[in-house]
């Protein structure tokens, strides 16, 4: 393809990449999902189109675009569309219930909704009396699919190509949004302490330098094909799509790791160089690599993130991945990464989560703001381009994250994590400061389980904690208190909490207390439910 009329891009923004791989390599395939293959043409024109549509559809610079689809095409041509838009893209797990889906739906007041049809049962509910949106953009697309007055439309990302989107009348159009680098271009909304999800405020300019960051220290270039089963709500799955399209290079887009031997036969057949996935994940694949040896000699680079990965599982994974460089990494979604240990010093530094990230600074302070000493705790503090700018609407909690900094002016990002670091500069992670549970890849807010959990009349109180789990992170285990007259089981509480919240929130230990152990000041004693947890799990494997 001839690509004409058009400016040497100047990488300023997020989007910017992707017209840049447009105008070099055209032709390149920049997505496999499932049969069908999509080239870097396919993406620019698809996305520039879709965002002419969403412009017609009231969106202007700053509005937010809330996007409820699985791993797809669709997806990530709705990604670039919102930027190309001026708008601020906010990917939302498709497993969300409909309460939390409309929650976030409000809270970022969307414009715009993009999803599909097979989700209507949710999103039907999630939209009622909803003030903001002036419409919905359906993947197959049925006439009354949705039960609602905001205008509906088709979108199955298959657009007819032949024409150039950008004739000068259009190119105007998109030249107009005026996007500079610190606008906004995506919120990414994470579980909170208060039971809500918090909307994470990242700019074009913060998400493009942690981009290249993570691009420059896992040593990838423009030839990598990146196997993507994590989902692209999840912001390890997001910057997969993200770093691919800075790259130039191929993104093979899977649903899920649900049918692990789907994906073993799924990696052998498209021969991909980068595999990032979460514990949970590598302990099937050792587990199936035990009953019968597996190898992809394929793949030479594996990431690991979301939890700590068990050091007995190193070993195994040089099996699987014989020619594989292993990257383990510490993160939050408030800056994406923080450090990375290089792969040569993993037997070295087993339990270490590495240094910070190229272009950043990380330290560590005592709750009263003083330097510790090598291998003291203290609490993490990130310093860079890649912290947040704020969570959405939320003030107060800004602030305790967002801190002044040493140099006058600055703000740095307080974790409220806390790590031991050597003399050499490595960090350790020691514990989280917070409530919430890493389980599974996932952040999990106790409040939010135990919100749904006292839904039931039956339940007088709940209670919420994690422990330790070498495959998931952390298990969670709920504590009930209920009513005397009535006679719940575990069976009925796991339907109920299925019925309200994702599959990976589900309580994988649900205990009957009479009474929950409290403080002086009547709050409940979760470090007390945590060791009985721990103490009931040890019995039950006994």
């Amino acid at each position: 393809m001839i690509v004409s009329n058009t400016k040497q891009v100047i990488n300023r923004l997020l989007s910017d990449s992707l017209r840049c791989s447009y105008q070099n390599k055209p032709d390149k395939i920049a997505v496999i999902e499932a049969d069908e293959s999509y080239t870097y043409s396919d993406l620019y024109l698809q996305s520039t189109q879709l965002a002419h549509r969403l412009i017609e559809r009231g969106v202007i610079k700053g509005d937010r675009v809330a996007i409820f689809l699985d791993n797809s095409w669709q997806a990530i041509v709705s990604i670039y569309a919102t930027m190309y838009a001026g708008g601020v893209f906010v990917v939302i797990n498709p497993q969300t219930k409909a309460g939390k889906l409309q929650y976030i739906l409000e809270d970022c007041e969307s414009k715009v909704l993009i999803t599909a049809r097979k989700y209507k049962k949710v999103v039907s509910p999630a939209i009622k009396n909803n003030s903001f949106l002036n419409g919905i953009v359906i993947k197959n697309f049925e006439q009354g699919c949705f039960s609602t007055d905001i205008p509906c439309e088709a979108f199955d990302g298959s657009e007819q190509n032949t024409a150039e989107p950008n004739t000068p009348k259009k190119r105007a159009q998109l030249d107009l949004v005026r996007v500079i680098p610190t606008d906004l271009a995506a919120l990414i909304y994470t579980s909170g302490s208060t039971g809500f999800p918090k909307g994470v405020m990242q700019t074009h300019q913060s998400m493009f330098f942690t981009a290249w960051s993570l691009i420059e220290y896992l040593r990838m270039d423009e030839n990598d094909r990146i196997f993507l089963v994590l989902p692209i709500a999840f912001d390890y799955g997001l910057y997969q799509v993200l770093i691919s399209v800075n790259l130039g290079a191929t993104i093979i887009l899977e649903q899920s790791f649900a049918y692990p031997a789907k994906i073993y036969t799924r990696i052998e057949e498209t021969q991909p160089t980068v595999f990032p996935a979460v514990p949970t994940m590598y302990a099937h694949m050792i587990a199936a690599y035990q009953r019968e040896p597996i190898s992809f000699p394929s793949i030479k680079t594996i990431t690991n993130t979301a939890a700590a990965l068990h050091v007995d599982s190193v070993p195994w994974l040089h099996k699987i991945f014989p020619n594989a460089l292993i990257f383990k990494m510490y993160g939050l979604t408030e800056c994406k990464r923080v450090c990375y240990l290089e792969p040569e010093l993993i037997d070295e530094k087993t339990s270490s989560v590495g240094k910070a990230i190229p272009g950043t600074e990380t330290f560590l302070l005592s709750e009263d703001g003083k330097p510790v000493a090598a291998n003291e705790p203290g609490i993490l503090h990130v310093r860079g381009p890649h912290v947040m700018a704020g969570y959405w609407h939320q003030p107060e909690r800004t602030e305790k994250m967002l801190i002044d900094g040493i140099l006058p002016g600055e703000k740095v990002l307080c974790t409220h994590d806390i790590f031991k670091m050597d003399d050499e500069g490595y960090l350790y992670f020691v514990s989280r400061s917070d409530d919430i549970i890493k389980s599974k890849g996932e952040k999990v807010s106790p409040t939010e389980v135990e919100n749904i959990l006292l839904k039931l009349d039956a339940v007088l109180e709940a209670a919420v904690v994690g422990i330790a789990d070498e495959t998931s992170g952390q298990s969670i285990v709920a504590f009930i208190v209920q009513d005397e007259k009535n006679n719940l089981n575990s069976k009925k509480i796991r339907m109920h909490c299925s019925n309200n919240m994702e599959s990976f929130m589900v309580p994988s230990f649900i205990i009957f207390i009479d009474e929950m152990p409290k403080s002086p000041n009547g709050k409940i004693d979760k470090k007390l439910l945590v060791t009985k947890a721990e103490t009931a799990n040890a019995n039950r494997r006994s």
